[in-house]
């Protein structure tokens, strides 16, 4: 585990009744015609100064008060989705704990209402792929939720050195995104076998692949070579989008 220094409790509530987060938007691309295809919608968070913090450590700060936590995921989502770019579906990432932290399930469930009601495009929930049982059965819940009020949904990091990869949750989901740790071992054999089967599976079952972390012509090149659907990252920063 990393030992991370979590946030006080004075900067979370500065955070929170400030409204002191915007909101990121990066592209999703085809690998086949460079088009957009989709954006993905990123948290993002700001000290009185203006000084940015990480997501991940806001949401892991937030995880020892779960109405804490489910009042920023929601104000956040509800952003996310109002600046949303027309045309273009929309990844929003959903941390499991967040959506059941307001103790609703089912039709009542504050975001499942929130992405039921979004009309501009489709919506896609990015679940995060990590290393606790108890998340994996969240995540298997949530999918659940989600795909019978049809809502598509997304796994991340998967191919992270840091993850556990639940093999009922990747059959469940629609899209799999892979880690950017697949760019950074493709020198590594026995670790692009698995990475191709991953694919090849994705796309015997219909799901299509997104490979994170493009930064170069090359790293673009080996997606296509890999034959994923779509590329993410900063070799497309000049289409990202900011609100806040």
């Amino acid at each position: 585990m990393k030992d991370k220094k979590l946030l006080n409790a004075e900067c979370l509530i500065d955070l929170l009744e400030n409204r002191r987060f915007g909101v990121e938007y990066q592209p999703i691309i085809s690998c086949k015609n460079q088009e957009i295809f989709a954006y993905e919608s990123l948290a993002r968070f700001y000290t009185a100064n203006n000084d940015s913090i990480r997501p991940d450590l806001v949401f892991e700060s937030l995880h020892s008060s779960p109405l804490s936590l489910f009042q920023i995921e929601y104000q956040q989502k509800k952003l996310q989705l109002s600046y949303a770019v027309n045309g273009h579906d929309i990844f929003v990432n959903l941390d499991q704990d967040s959506y059941f932290s307001c103790g609703v399930i089912g039709q009542k469930n504050p975001f499942l209402k929130l992405f039921k009601e979004f009309q501009k495009s489709k919506v896609v929930v990015e679940l995060i792929e990590n290393s606790e049982l108890n998340d994996a059965i969240m995540s298997l819940a949530m999918i659940d939720d989600l795909a019978q009020n049809n809502i598509a949904t997304a796994i991340d990091d998967v191919c992270n050195p840091q993850s556990m990869i639940s093999t009922s949750v990747i059959q469940l989901v629609d899209y799999i995104k892979l880690d950017k740790f697949v760019i950074k071992n493709k020198k590594n054999r026995n670790f692009m076998l698995l990475v191709k089967s991953i694919i090849d599976y994705a796309h015997s079952t219909n799901k299509k692949i997104i490979l994170e972390g493009v930064e170069t012509a090359e790293d673009l090149k080996l997606a296509q070579q890999l034959n994923c659907d779509f590329v993410q990252g900063f070799y497309y920063r000049h289409l990202f989008k900011k609100v806040g």
